[in-house]
């Protein structure tokens, strides 16, 4: 073979698998009816040793273990002094979660926001619910874009236009406290901030008939009815839970339409946290175990209150 002709094919082939490597690592940008915006695809980014909680602040059980403790086989009744002690935990995490707002900018890691939201809730002598339970490795979810939940800090750089979910739970005077918010990065498209609306109408228009001797199933039933409206689908895998002394128990709360006899009862508490999809419904996890994405490159959004069921109708504890 001519030399000229070997050397020639040589760089070409080397050419073509550095190119190839390359687009393995840019940025898939989807940019349809959807919106613009980058795909979370596979988890290529770096994760952080789990952070130091001291050990003066009281932790659940998993914290050690990973294994949570079981909850309640129904879903629980709370007296005035359990009552109490959730609006603390609830007060708590709503002040995070609000205080978090300001650190979301293009360019801060979700690592470094997981960071800032550990250092405010350990200061205020609580434990970050999420780490370390059944494993997860941080200290809060961090859901970006086609991300449904679950995603886990790491060191990717918000970008602008961006959609993040920041999930906030907290476990202070041995009860967990439980609320979530999607945020544009900086300003997000028109249908990014219409996804994050009518995701926030869903939970509010749930919020409004959750009264006693009310039906669990009529808040699937009102969110999947105003998410199909305005051209949504609910992700139906994920579901709200009872919350107490335990992270998730009953009652569970379905987010689509169903019949179930189950009725609230005056001292229930339970999330309601609906996930709701530009696309399809279905999802896949990723191979952190954790991180669950939409199969079609959807975004999605959720937004997350923990609700107590009060003798005329309820009280929304993390407001």
């Amino acid at each position: 073979m001519n030399i000229k002709k070997y050397l020639f094919k040589s760089f070409v082939k080397s050419f073509f698998r550095y190119k190839s490597h390359e687009n393995e690592l840019r940025p898939k940008i989807v940019n349809n009816s959807f919106g613009k915006y980058e795909v979370i695809e596979s988890c290529k980014t770096h994760v952080s040793e789990r952070r130091y909680v001291p050990s003066y602040i009281p932790k659940p059980s998993y914290s050690l273990t990973k294994i949570p403790q079981q909850g309640p086989i129904r879903p629980e009744i709370k007296d005035q002094n359990q009552i109490e002690c959730m609006r603390e935990s609830c007060e708590l995490a709503q002040y995070v979660l609000t205080e978090a707002g300001q650190y979301i900018k293009p360019g801060v890691t979700t690592d470094q926001l997981d960071e800032t939201i550990h250092e405010m809730i350990i200061n205020n002598g609580a434990y970050p619910s999420p780490l370390n339970y059944r494993g997860f490795p941080k200290s809060i979810c961090t859901s970006i874009n086609n991300v449904a939940c679950h995603g886990i800090p790491d060191d990717r750089p918000l970008k602008y236009g961006d959609i993040i979910n920041v999930d906030v739970t907290v476990y202070l005077n041995g009860y967990h406290g439980d609320c979530s918010k999607t945020f544009e990065v900086g300003e997000s498209d028109a249908e990014g901030k219409r996804l994050i609306e009518v995701t926030e109408l869903c939970l509010q228009s749930a919020i409004k008939i959750c009264k006693p001797n009310e039906k669990f199933c009529s808040i699937g039933n009102i969110v999947e009815e105003i998410a199909n409206k305005h051209g949504y689908n609910v992700i139906p895998a994920f579901a709200g839970h009872g919350i107490g002394t335990y992270f998730h128990g009953p009652p569970d709360i379905l987010h689509f339409a169903h019949e179930s006899p189950e009725r609230m009862q005056p001292g229930m508490t339970f999330t309601i946290e609906p996930i709701l999809s530009q696309g399809g419904k279905e999802v896949e996890i990723l191979e952190d175990g954790w991180t669950a994405v939409t199969v079609d490159d959807a975004r999605t959004a959720q937004v997350e209150h923990t609700i107590l069921i009060t003798d005329n109708g309820c009280e929304i504890m993390t407001k």
